[in-house]
C-alpha cells in the first residue's frame, strides 16, 4: 500500500452519532468506514443499526475491564470482515 492511499485510510473523519440502545439515548463516536459496514450489515440482517449496535452492547462484557461501546463495534466490524 502507498503512502498516499494509507494517510487517506488514516485521515476518514469520526462521526458522532445518537443512537438509541434499550429504550436510551447513547452517542457512539467511530470513524465513517465502521459506521459505513455497520449500515450494510444491519441492512444484511434486515434490522435497524440502533438493535444491531443494542445486540453489540449487550453482549460485550460487564466486568471490572469493560469494552466501550465504540471499541465493541469496531471489534464486530472487524470480525464482520473476516
Amino acid at each position: 500500500m502507498d503512502k498516499a492511499t494509507l494517510a487517506e485510510i488514516l485521515n476518514a473523519p469520526i462521526i458522532k452519532r445518537s443512537v438509541m440502545i434499550s429504550g436510551h439515548a447513547t452517542s457512539v463516536s467511530i470513524e465513517k468506514p465502521f459506521w459505513d459496514i455497520l449500515k450494510k450489515s444491519a441492512q444484511e440482517q434486515e434490522t435497524s443499526i440502533n438493535k444491531l449496535i443494542t445486540l453489540i452492547d449487550d453482549a460485550r462484557p460487564k466486568t471490572t475491564h469493560n469494552v466501550n461501546l465504540s471499541s465493541a463495534i469496531r471489534l464486530y466490524v472487524l470480525n464482520r470482515l473476516k
